[in-house]
C-alpha cells in the first residue's frame, strides 16, 4: 500500500478512528488539540489499540513526545508544531513524517526536514477552523507537485468526493478529508464512496 493511502481521513476522537478502521480506511489521521501530555499519551494509545486487527495505519497529529512513547510508526506536524519537534528522536524512533505548509516559505522549511509527505492546503475554503492562508486552488497542488517531485503531495481543505477526480489528477497523490466524513448526513456511506472511487492519478 502507498503511505499515505489516497484517501486519508482527518479526524478527532478515538471513536472516529475505530469507525473508519472498520470500513476499511488504509491512513487515518488523529488530530485532537489541547491535550495535556497525559491525555495525549491515553488517546494515542487507546487509538493505537482499536485499530488492531485492521489494516490501518493510524497517523499521530502534533503530538510526537506521545507517539514514540505509545510505539506509534506515523507523525504529522503543522509548522507550528515543526519547530519545537526533536527530529532526531523522531527519526530513531522509527515514525515518518508528514508535514503542513502553506506558502514558498513553509515549503523550504518542511523540506529541510525531509519528510515522508508533504500536505498542502487549504485547497478550498474550509469552515473548520480559522485559515490565516487563502484557499491555494487546484493550480497550486500541480506547481507543489513538480516542485517537490517524488515526495508524496496530500492535498487538504474543503475537499469533497465530486472534486476528487480533478484534485488528483492536478497531480496530488492523496486527499485528506475532513468534514466531507465528519460532517456528511451518511458517513460510513461517503466513507465507502471513497474508498470505492476509481481515479487515476497524473
Amino acid at each position: 500500500m502507498p503511505y499515505p493511502d489516497k484517501f486519508y481521513p482527518v479526524v478527532d476522537t478515538v471513536a472516529w478512528v475505530a469507525r473508519l478502521a472498520l470500513l476499511g480506511a488504509g491512513t487515518i489521521q488523529l488530530r485532537a488539540k489541547d491535550l495535556n501530555d497525559s491525555e495525549a499519551l491515553q488517546m494515542v494509545t487507546d487509538a493505537l489499540e482499536v485499530i488492531k486487527g485492521t489494516s490501518a495505519k493510524l497517523v499521530v497529529n502534533d503530538y510526537w513526545r506521545a507517539a514514540i512513547v505509545a510505539g506509534a510508526k506515523h507523525l504529522h506536524l503543522g509548522q507550528e508544531d515543526l519547530e519545537g519537534a526533536d527530529l532526531a528522536a523522531i527519526r530513531e524512533a522509527g515514525l515518518t513524517l508528514g508535514i503542513s505548509t502553506h506558502d514558498d516559505e513553509e515549503l523550504a522549511t518542511a523540506l529541510r526536514a525531509e519528510p515522508d509527505y508533504i500536505a498542502l492546503g487549504p485547497i478550498f475554503p474550509t469552515t473548520l477552523k480559522s485559515m490565516r492562508f487563502a484557499p491555494q486552488g487546484i493550480a497550486k497542488i500541480t506547481e507543489w507537485k513538480k516542485r517537490i517531485g517524488d515526495i508524496p503531495l496530500v492535498a487538504i481543505g474543503g475537499i469533497k468526493l465530486e472534486q476528487a477526480a480533478e484534485i488528483y489528477a492536478a497531480g496530488a497523490d492523496s486527499i485528506a478529508v475532513v468534514s466531507d466524513v465528519t460532517q456528511h448526513p451518511d458517513p460510513d456511506a461517503r466513507v465507502r464512496a471513497w474508498l470505492g472511487l476509481k481515479v487515476d492519478a497524473a
